[in-house]
């Protein structure tokens, strides 16, 4: 792939953003990140190849041992943990994400619908890894009892996330897109 500087400047945000977010913990009953709230926004702002390219950056500086990751943590024991295949599964959304953004230009609803789709996958990933390493690591779990620990209680809030990034790139894109023509 060849990138113009710009390009290069929005992945780096787009890293930048996505570590900033994983960094910021809302206190709930089950606290969570906004990192999927930034993988989507971030892909749905830049489309599926910067989207992606950046989430690829944010993952390879956790892997170096960057404190990118949620409760400020890095390197490879972080990733290969028992969460780390959510953290891969962002790939995924920011594929689904930002090739839905591209093919059909931003609509809110489809944008709206492609976040969920790839929100489900990264659980869908991220679950399938989580099980294998948490029982290897602390006994065996099922996937019934994963699901109820990683998945339902982030819904909730993850709808919200959804929410507010489809509302963002409605309102952002068209500023990025301007500047971009200049």
């Amino acid at each position: 792939m060849k990138f113009q500087v710009r390009d290069l400047a929005y992945i780096a945000l787009g890293a930048a953003l996505i570590a900033v977010c994983s960094w910021i913990s809302i206190p709930t009953l089950v606290p969570f990140t906004l990192q999927t709230f930034a993988v989507c926004l971030i892909s749905a702002l830049l489309g599926w190849k910067l989207g992606l390219v950046s989430v690829a950056v944010y993952i390879a500086l956790a892997a170096v041992g960057v404190p990118v990751l949620s409760g400020f943590k890095g390197g490879i024991a972080a990733l290969m943990g028992p969460t780390g295949g959510y953290v891969v599964g962002f790939l995924f959304t920011a594929f689904i994400v930002g090739f839905a953004a591209e093919k059909w230009n931003r609509k809110a609803w489809i944008l709206a619908a492609a976040m969920v789709v790839g929100i489900l996958v990264c659980y869908a990933f991220g679950t399938a890894w989580f099980v294998p390493v948490y029982s290897r690591a602390k006994g065996p779990i099922g996937v019934g009892t994963a699901l109820m620990m990683c998945v339902v209680p982030y819904l909730i809030p993850d709808a919200v996330k959804i929410a507010l990034a489809t509302f963002l790139v409605g309102r952002i894109y068209p500023l990025i897109h301007r500047r971009s023509e200049t």
